[in-house]
């Protein structure tokens, strides 16, 4: 036999023999409205917008609260982020999704939860 087909036979078999992956989650329900209004700014650090992932940053933001992370979204800080952030047509709902989204995506992870 060849040694083309028993790379072949070898790699089908190691496949064969590795389990099912969990399936993939479901999208979050904040993330497309993060993508569509809150990662122009989040994504990069505009103006001081907390970077989503950075887990320093965000944590003194959730010690306040979700509530009061929603407030401040619907009211803005001025001068960088406008009422409401760039999404004029979310409801409280939908900033609030987009909110818990953020907050997701920046916990620490779990090696770093460890030290």
């Amino acid at each position: 036999m060849g040694t083309t087909a028993l790379m072949v036979l070898a790699l089908g078999a190691g496949g064969c023999s590795r389990q099912e992956t969990a399936a993939a989650q479901p999208p979050h329900p904040g993330e497309a409205i993060y993508l569509r209004s809150c990662f122009s700014c989040h994504a990069s650090g505009t103006a001081g917008a907390p970077k989503v992932g950075d887990a320093e940053a965000w944590a003194v933001r959730i010690e306040k609260g979700r509530d009061a992370l929603l407030a401040t979204t619907i009211e803005g800080i001025l001068p960088a982020m406008p009422a409401r952030g760039l999404c004029s047509d979310c409801t409280d709902e939908q900033l609030a999704q987009a909110i818990d989204y953020m907050i997701v995506a920046s916990q620490p992870a779990p090696d770093d939860a460890a030290k």
